[in-house]
């Protein structure tokens, strides 16, 4: 699915330990949030028809390119939903119909000094990926096809697979459902520029407001493997969401599974 008319956007610290490993915990130390499992904020990583690097569409489905210089990239594993984005006369984002969702690596360089999020999340073509076949939601709420689904990750390197991520269900999330659906209108409409977040109504406005958001919820804690290596030319990534119902975390795949597959180059 071409998504080019989408903006991209990703939720920051919506999983147990993910900032702390990943190193960006303090980051967002100046950022007050209104519980204490409360995402931190949302970031875009693709700003369609923005003339600046966010503008390049970064997402594949089987290759990953690292940049040229020594980048300490991470796997970032995600579920990314496809949102309808709603509108009133002011321009004010009102609702967010959820429509399908897959796999994605927001994949993610550790980079020093960066000011944004956003400077550590695109940096060229097939930064990004995405799984290749979609789910429909039925109704994104609980009772619904998300229920069962877990997420998990792994990485093959010389021949042999290691976990990445852990294996989590999607519930699982501190934000879910209805409460991230109602926080991610705040953020949208609220978020101002400050620390490593981003005008996020601003970017909406640049864009000529999308009818749709591509929203990546939250990448899940790292397995042992995943918090001490990063990515190396020749690995190969995949990123599962799978059924718990009817199947199991391998990489085998199978009618209700997701799998998104990229080589490492």
């Amino acid at each position: 699915m071409q998504l080019h008319d989408a903006i991209g956007l990703g939720v920051a610290g919506n999983f147990t330990h993910h900032l702390e490993q990943a190193g960006e915990l303090k980051d967002f130390e100046n950022v007050i949030t209104a519980e204490a499992d409360a995402p931190k904020g949302i970031f875009p990583f693709y700003l369609p028809g923005s003339d600046s690097f966010l503008g390049l569409y970064s997402i594949g489905t089987d290759t990953l390119d690292l940049p040229d210089y020594e980048a300490n990239a991470q796997v970032e594993p995600e579920i990314a939903v496809l949102f309808d984005v709603v509108y009133n006369e002011h321009k004010e984002v009102t609702d967010l119909v959820a429509r399908q969702f897959t796999t994605f690596n927001d994949c993610t360089i550790r980079k020093e000094g960066a000011k944004k999020i956003s400077e550590k999340k695109s940096w060229g073509v097939n930064s990004k990926g995405i799984g290749d076949k979609w789910i429909a939601i039925d109704k994104f709420e609980e009772g619904g096809v998300m229920d069962h689904y877990h997420l998990c990750s792994f990485v093959k390197r010389d021949g042999v697979v290691h976990p990445y991520g852990v294996d989590a269900p999607l519930p699982g999330y501190s934000y879910f459902y209805g409460k991230l659906k109602t926080w991610l209108i705040d953020k949208m409409n609220t978020q101002e520029d400050f620390g490593p977040l981003e005008d996020i109504s601003a970017h909406l406005k640049a864009s000529n407001y999308p009818q749709q958001a591509l929203i990546s919820i939250g990448a899940t804690a790292y397995a042992a493997f995943g918090e001490k290596n990063y990515l190396k030319h020749g690995d190969e990534v995949y990123v599962i969401a799978y059924d718990s119902r009817k199947d199991t975390s391998d990489l085998e795949p199978s009618a209700s599974k997701v799998i998104l597959h990229q080589k490492v180059s």
